[in-house]
């Protein structure tokens, strides 16, 4: 068993500290590759797949992480997908079945700290998403990916070794615009359908 499991937060959080770094157009191509391998892994069973998280917006300053978001229908088998999965190379990190059912892997957490390429992967059953609205907010309004991108900046200076806390302190804004962000495609659905 890696000794990452027997490390408490404090320890991990010291070994993987929040890290943000200007865009990279090798983040697209690292989804990318992941996207191809989780397809053919999974086959029938993934419904959808998306690229969510910082990383997925141009210009927006991320840590140096892909976040990737697996929707499945509710009657599959959760534990073989999760052995495909985990047999493809990732970490079971936790999961919940409260507010929503989810399960959290990694990949690129190495025991001397962050590998090239780290990704997080978000197993959850087909559903409507706040982080696919919050995304596609961000790309559709760069004057609020800005102010996330300063928040985050500001966050990075108080909780560079408590990823709890700056996941936290994003908690509020994150809600904020992806509210805006459902009213405003709720909006444009209507004016489609008059």
């Amino acid at each position: 068993m890696s000794k990452l499991y027997k490390m408490t937060n404090e320890e991990l959080w010291q070994l993987f500290p929040i890290i943000l770094k200007e865009h990279s157009c090798e983040y697209d191509e690292w989804y990318s590759i992941e996207e191809k391998k989780l397809k053919e892994v999974l086959g029938k069973d993934l419904h959808r797949i998306n690229h969510i998280g910082s990383s997925a917006v141009k210009g927006l300053i991320s840590k140096p992480t892909v976040d990737i978001l697996i929707e499945v229908e509710e009657d599959v088998d959760i534990k073989d997908i999760t052995k495909k999965i985990l047999d493809a190379g990732w970490l079971k990190m936790n999961s919940q079945t409260e507010p929503y059912f989810s399960i959290y892997f990694n990949k690129g957490y190495t025991e001397e700290g962050f590998a090239e390429k780290v990704y997080h992967l978000h197993l959850r059953y087909l559903g409507d998403w706040d982080e696919i609205y919050f995304r596609d907010y961000l790309i559709n309004h760069l004057e609020v990916a800005r102010e996330y991108e300063n928040l985050k900046k500001e966050l990075l200076k108080k909780y560079e070794h408590d990823r709890d806390g700056y996941t936290y302190g994003k908690t509020d804004f994150i809600k904020k615009w992806t509210e805006i962000a459902k009213e405003e495609v709720k909006k444009n659905e209507s004016s489609k359908n008059k």
